[in-house]
């Protein structure tokens, strides 16, 4: 499940992966946009934690209780937790941590792209 995850979150362009809170997570711009979850702190599934659109956690939920649920600590904030150990669509999963990574993108600030100047020299006289 780990291998799969890793694999899905890494696809996302520019993804890193840091070890945080015991766990491997996902990040872009040093972001959290994903964490995977080897029932920590005793949690009943093994799962992959992901922000979720503004108003959309409980749809999510509603839709897919058997593989969707509220995380504990960033539950509410919207982030849902999808359950890797009941063997969800993975292409589901695959559109939720893309839209995952997008939700961060789209807050990160714009790179700056700085134009190169010529090369002059003065003479000196």
């Amino acid at each position: 499940m780990l291998a799969k995850a890793r694999e899905v979150c890494l696809a996302q362009p520019e993804a890193t992966e840091q070890i945080a809170w015991g766990e491997p997570t996902w990040r872009l711009g040093g972001k959290l946009f994903a964490q995977f979850d080897d029932h920590h702190h005793g949690g009943e599934h093994v799962s992959i934690w992901l922000p979720a659109p503004e108003g959309a956690q409980g749809a999510l939920i509603d839709a897919e209780p058997e593989h969707i649920w509220r995380p504990p600590y960033v539950g509410h904030l919207g982030w849902i937790a999808v359950k890797l150990d009941t063997d969800p669509p993975w292409p589901m999963v695959e559109a939720l941590v893309a839209q995952a990574h997008q939700l961060i993108a789209s807050k990160q600030k714009p790179k700056r792209v700085t134009a190169s100047r010529p090369t002059t020299r003065r003479r000196r006289s």
